[in-house]
């Protein structure tokens, strides 16, 4: 077993989370110490203890121990299409990769919907977004903007965010967001 590229997978979940290495200690029941080692590949963790870790990231210890897949096919019939309330469906277009935080979504909104405000990523987060059809209103930051059929736009995604369209026809819309680190613990968004 490779010591340190064990190390790096869990300094890289923990980091992903937002978790300090006190945090961590505290959810698994590990020492800091201990965990500081793993992190570092100076010492190998026993199965108790990479089972304690695991738990504490909220992953099966087989995520830890195996190197992510170099290529993931998502098929159609395995995208997640949500229905939210007030009508609106998005569909998650990317496979979810662990370590990669990067999502490509489509979104249809109908007409005259709010989809709602949602709170900003970490800093360092970006969002693309690309009209497909119809008429998108965003509200970024208190500040109105509305794209039309082949528009698009970027933006820092560390700001609130709402979307809204307030057309009579329906709005199909894209947004590719690459999230640096995660949202802090307790303000989850969903992406649309």
């Amino acid at each position: 077993m490779d010591l340190v590229a064990l190390g790096q997978r869990i300094q890289s979940a923990r980091m992903e989370r937002g978790l300090t290495l006190h945090t961590l200690a505290d959810r698994s029941r590990v020492s800091v110490s201990m965990l500081s080692a793993v992190e570092r590949g100076a010492k190998a963790p026993t199965v108790v203890v990479l089972d304690r870790i695991a738990e504490g990231l909220g992953l099966p210890p087989a995520d830890l121990l195996t190197e992510p897949a170099r290529m993931v096919v998502r098929r159609a019939a395995d995208q997640d299409v949500v229905d939210e309330p007030g009508g609106w469906q998005r569909t998650i277009l990317t496979p979810v990769v662990p370590g990669v935080n990067f999502e490509w979504i489509r979104s249809t909104l109908p007409p005259g919907c709010e989809a709602g405000t949602y709170p900003p990523y970490a800093a360092g987060s970006h969002e693309f977004l690309f009209v497909q059809s119809g008429v998108l209103t965003l509200t970024v930051d208190g500040e109105t903007v509305k794209l039309e059929e082949g528009d698009s736009l970027y933006l820092a995604a560390d700001v609130a965010l709402s979307y809204t369209n307030r057309a009579t026809t329906p709005c199909t819309y894209y947004v590719a967001a690459l999230i640096m680190r995660p949202r802090r613990p307790g303000l989850g968004r969903h992406s649309i």
